[in-house]
């Protein structure tokens, strides 16, 4: 498997099974519904649920959901790369597909993956379990069913298998306020550390 074609399939409005740096992932066009409707299909993922766009380079991805305050950019470029999802407010309803319900916040994630270094496609990605199930550590754990619904897999041995920590980050811009959704693969006191510096 090359970068070049992990692109292709995203480009061609194909699924791809994947390692992030938490656990396996399925990616998708972030611009392409009918493509995000068979991921939601394949998952079980209720519709109105929004899903993190992701970028495999912090410098385009900074660009892609810009503009942003400087204080919102510090917070990004002390964070990432890592096992984050950071929610931004989204006025210019960028990536709405992604959104879903909520277009006024963007979910992003930006990753450093062995496999997928120097990819410049932004994908929609969730998490390739069955919805409610538990997240995939290795590509054999994931379902049989999501495997066979896929474009390309690509197999990135064994992951550390902690979800994302989902960090909250509307309201950092106006007064520095920040909460966590949810704690995961980066525990609060490493987050506290990061905007600390920032």
């Amino acid at each position: 498997m090359s970068v070049v074609e992990f692109e292709r399939v995203i480009s061609a409005g194909g699924l791809v099974l994947f390692p992030s740096d938490t656990v396996y992932g399925l990616a998708c066009d972030p611009g392409n519904l009918a493509v995000i409707e068979r991921l939601y299909a394949l998952k079980g993922r209720p519709p109105e649920k929004s899903a993190a766009v992701m970028f495999f380079d912090l410098e385009p991805a900074l660009r892609a959901v810009g503009p942003l305050g400087a204080r919102t950019e510090r917070a990004l470029r002390a964070l990432l790369p890592g096992g984050v999802t950071l929610l931004l407010r989204n006025p210019d309803r960028r990536f709405a597909l992604a959104c879903r319900a909520d277009p006024a916040t963007l979910g992003v994630r930006v990753v450093d993956v062995a496999a997928l270094r120097g990819a410049r496609v932004a994908v929609l990605q969730s998490s390739a379990n069955l919805s409610g199930e538990r997240d995939a550590q290795t590509i054999e754990a994931v379902a049989p069913a999501v495997r066979a619904g896929v474009d390309l897999e690509i197999d990135g041995g064994e992951l550390p298998g902690r979800s994302s920590t989902v960090i909250d980050l509307r309201a950092y811009e106006d007064d520095g306020t920040w909460s966590i959704v949810r704690e995961g693969a980066v525990p609060r006191a490493r987050v506290t550390d990061a905007l600390r510096i920032a």
